[in-house]
């Protein structure tokens, strides 16, 4: 039984200096959980290239908060999950700071961080308009959908749509809540590309290559293999855990993440996580946080549900603290794996 959320961190760090903290969840008659983790925390997916304050020049939005209406009847766990940091390690290797902890040559680790970095910009941009509509971004893709009047979209031209034209005339006032810069017309050509993304995603999120193309997807592959070198694999210890859980007919994987939405759907594919989260269970933080994310997909969910954060930042701890939700924090290699036993043994 998971207790309310408890945090009983202690801190010590190792000869490499190495966070190696002791901490878990602390049951709610004071005895400790066998769920243990280390401690140690960062700050990263906030101020990370491809999160909430990199190409987000945006100033407004529409604000529709449409969650998919689907009832979840059969779930009983909703596991939500940071995807900076904690299922990859992406700002770090930019930063260098990875590199630092673990002892790695620190030029290598970071132009691998670029390459992959270019690579989900490129992704973004190429498949997913983020050159149309990073000034329009949503927390989660069925959130303009009430605007799309279910148009054949199979021969439509979105190039020559006047969508982007639009978009251009209104000089800043990007995606306020009345849908300026055309009126209905333009809101619904916005609809359009989302769906678009929805489609490209689904039928794309266990082939990725097919997306890339023969010669970028030699090129990522490449990539990928050397970044789950360097991160000693760091990657695949999380996808054992990811992978579990959706094995459970009554549990469900969320991300949430700070990263704005059309950058994340990017890195999802890219890191090879699109078989495990399906695109109506991604959420981007960057315009309304953390904690009201949570509140959504509580509502989706229902409250009868357990909810397990799952996280390296403040950001998401605050929050589950402030909807008693459950925390374990990820800051190593060793907290990913003894959050994978305690998945095994039946604990969470």
């Amino acid at each position: 039984m998971l207790c309310p959320y408890s945090d009983t961190s202690g801190s010590e760090s190792d000869s490499d200096g190495n966070e190696s903290p002791v901490n878990g969840l602390g049951l709610a008659d004071g005895s400790t959980s066998p769920l243990k983790a280390d401690n140690a925390r960062r700050s990263r997916e906030s101020s990370s290239s491809l999160g909430s304050e990199t190409r987000s020049r945006g100033r407004g939005r529409r604000t529709n908060t449409v969650s998919p209406a689907t009832p979840e009847s059969t779930t009983n766990r909703v596991f939500i999950w940071d995807l900076d940091e904690t299922i990859i390690i992406f700002h770090s290797l930019l930063t260098g700071s990875y590199a630092t902890k673990y002892h790695k040559d620190a030029q290598n680790v970071v132009q691998l961080g670029f390459k992959m970095e270019e690579m989900v910009f490129n992704l973004a941009d190429t498949h997913f308009f983020f050159n149309d509509i990073e000034e329009c971004d949503q927390v989660h893709i069925d959130d303009v959908s009430s605007d799309d009047n279910g148009q054949d979209l199979s021969n439509y031209n979105f190039s020559t749509d006047g969508f982007h034209a639009a978009s251009a005339a209104g000089s800043g006032n990007l995606c306020l809540a009345a849908g300026v810069r055309g009126g209905v017309d333009w809101t619904r050509k916005l609809a359009f590309r989302y769906r678009k993304i929805k489609d490209t995603y689904n039928n794309y999120r266990n082939s990725v290559g097919g997306l890339l193309g023969s010669n970028k997807r030699e090129q990522w592959l490449q990539l990928r293999q050397e970044i789950e070198a360097v991160t000693d694999n760091w990657l695949t210890l999380a996808n054992k855990c990811l992978t579990l859980i959706n094995s459970r007919s009554n549990c469900v994987n969320v991300l949430v993440t700070t990263t704005q939405l059309i950058p994340a759907l990017a890195k999802v594919l890219l890191f090879g996580l699109g078989n495990v989260f399906p695109i109506d269970n991604i959420y981007s933080a960057t315009k309304i946080g953390k904690g009201s994310c949570f509140e959504r997909i509580v509502t989706r969910f229902g409250k009868k549900c357990t909810y397990v954060v799952i996280g390296d930042g403040q950001d998401e701890e605050a929050a589950a603290k402030t909807l008693n939700f459950p925390f374990w924090r990820i800051t190593s290699h060793s907290e990913i794996a003894a959050l994978y036993n305690a998945l095994d043994m039946d604990f969470l």
